[in-house]
């Protein structure tokens, strides 16, 4: 995990330019700048994947170094959810140089059926106590919530977006607003990592991940960065 320093002053000017100019990509590769949205609006501790919320864009820095890191003339994706599409209006009104995003549910959060809106402790504190909840714990990776989704179940169909995209694209620059679990399943594709190693991974509000898919002979993928984050 990288973090770089915010500058001292908070003026747009001083903001402008705390990252280097990015390099055009290379015939071939796939460059997805992963963008996890801005931080929900309400209590903290809920379980919030499938509900839809909306999400705080009041940290105009943070926006503002963000937008400045991100490349323009990119295709922009964002999940169906709200807090996605807030925050990349949010970006936008930064400066950053964003196209007309597409939606695409392939990159949405985790859906925790019937478990969604509540807190852990609530669950885990219920009387008489839910054995589906002890059994989620024994494997958080690869169980289902009821009327959800494992998150084995989002790696795939994120994985298989991914590549999608990629085949479609050939090169270029792909900006994607999302959430934590969909930018961890998609290191974890890059990565190879198995399910539960991937749920350790923090993918931080407002934080930039990115990652290259690179097509062809070469094949493989390079990771730049995860949870690159403004203080």
């Amino acid at each position: 995990m990288t973090r770089r320093a915010a500058p001292p002053a908070a003026s747009v000017s001083s903001l402008r330019g705390v990252f280097p100019t990015q390099d055009p990509p290379r015939p071939g590769v796939v460059r997805w700048w992963w963008v996890r949205h801005a931080p929900v609006i309400g209590p903290r501790g809920r379980i919030l994947g499938r509900t839809d919320v909306p999400c705080d864009t009041s940290d105009l820095d943070a926006l503002i170094i963000l937008a400045d890191r991100l490349p323009s003339g990119a295709v922009v994706v964002v999940s169906p959810q709200l807090r996605s599409r807030q925050t990349a209006s949010a970006l936008e009104g930064a400066g950053a140089l964003l196209t007309h995003p597409e939606e695409d549910a392939a990159f949405t959060e985790q859906d925790f059926g019937q478990w969604e809106g509540r807190t852990w402790n609530e669950l885990m504190g219920a009387h008489p106590p839910d054995p589906q909840v002890s059994t989620f714990w024994t494997d958080p990776a690869r169980e289902t919530p009821p009327g959800g989704e494992s998150f084995m179940s989002v790696m795939e169909r994120v994985g298989q977006a991914v590549l999608s995209w990629s085949e479609r694209l050939g090169s270029g620059d792909v900006v994607v607003v999302a959430h934590a679990g969909t930018i961890r399943a998609a290191v974890a594709q890059a990565l190879e990592l198995a399910p539960p190693a991937a749920l350790r991974l923090a993918i931080d509000p407002l934080s930039l991940t990115r990652i290259d898919r690179h097509g062809g002979p070469e094949d493989g993928w390079a990771v730049r960065c995860v949870n690159e984050t403004v203080p």
